[in-house]
């Protein structure tokens, strides 16, 4: 594991030249991505932010979703990131196309922003054997239909059935993720799914890889199970590995920084167990 940092002098961060792998989500849940990516690629350094006192997004309007989304960006590049990767589906279905086709080119040209909702859309349709896939989502990701629109490009006979699970990430957010009435919630919200014959689940939101066990258990192992855990570090590594412009220009000394908006001690102590290491965490304002 690379070494986890607290920096002392927060701006100096700015005047840095050191490169580094920016990964945004709405919360806690994005760690379970990021552990994973750092898994994969151990050398460079990475930057977390979790926007935990503006979560959970899943709720919110498309409009505040971008704008959150935006403030996120805006740090990360400023604190020396070349490349983001936005550990949120429902950032990404709600806010990443109009982030990367009007405000990457007029304020940042040249850096890159990706989204885990495409590279788990892409897993999911490579494994399933019937074209039925199965997605649980936030509100705000099932509304904006993005996993069925990207699912479509891949293969035209591939049905989407899509549930909303909303008690998902306050349930993530408050550690709750192994109470008994967590299993029950699950089962309500797989039901309709497994009803639908599906043989590849989705897992919309990166919080919901916490509950990843618990659902396995649930549909059985006939049933396909795919994470952004599991889809985004492999597409992070293509992707570096066909852009060596972006590639060469971050830093490879195994650290990752962690920051929130919300009580960095609540988030620190969170954080440690999705994280699978003991992380320190600086609190900061975006908006």
């Amino acid at each position: 594991m690379p070494l986890v940092t607290n920096p002392g002098a927060f701006w100096y961060n700015q005047f840095m030249r050191d490169k580094r792998i920016g990964v945004f989500d709405s919360g806690f849940g994005g760690l379970n991505t990021l552990k994973s990516i750092v898994r994969a690629l151990p050398a460079y350094d990475y930057l977390y932010l979790g926007d935990a006192a503006r979560a959970p997004y899943g709720g919110r309007s498309q409009k505040a979703i971008y704008q959150f989304t935006r403030q996120a960006v805006d740090f990360l590049f400023r604190n020396n990131c070349e490349l983001i990767v936005v550990a949120c589906n429902t950032a990404s279905s709600e806010a990443l196309r109009k982030i990367q086709r009007e405000y990457l080119p007029k304020h940042y040209p040249g850096r890159r922003v990706l989204g885990v909702l495409i590279p788990a859309a892409e897993v999911a349709a490579q494994k399933t054997r019937n074209n039925r896939i199965g997605v649980m989502a936030t509100q705000a990701t099932v509304g904006s239909r993005a996993f069925i629109r990207e699912a479509g490009k891949l293969g035209p006979r591939i049905r989407v059935f899509q549930k909303a699970c909303p008690l998902l990430v306050p349930i993530v957010e408050a550690g709750q993720q192994d109470a008994a009435s967590t299993k029950r919630i699950l089962q309500s919200y797989l039901a309709p799914l497994t009803k639908q014959k599906i043989d590849t689940l989705i897992l919309g939101c990166t919080h919901y890889g916490i509950l990843e066990k618990q659902i396995k258990r649930i549909v059985g192992r006939k049933t396909m199970v795919v994470s952004e855990a599991e889809a985004v570090p492999k597409n992070l590594k293509a992707y570096l590995k066909k852009h060596k412009e972006i590639e060469t220009k971050l830093r490879k000394n195994r650290t990752v920084q962690f920051y929130t908006t919300g009580f960095a001690g609540r988030f620190k102590t969170l954080g440690s167990k999705f994280f699978g290491q003991n992380i320190n965490v600086t609190k900061v304002k975006i908006s």
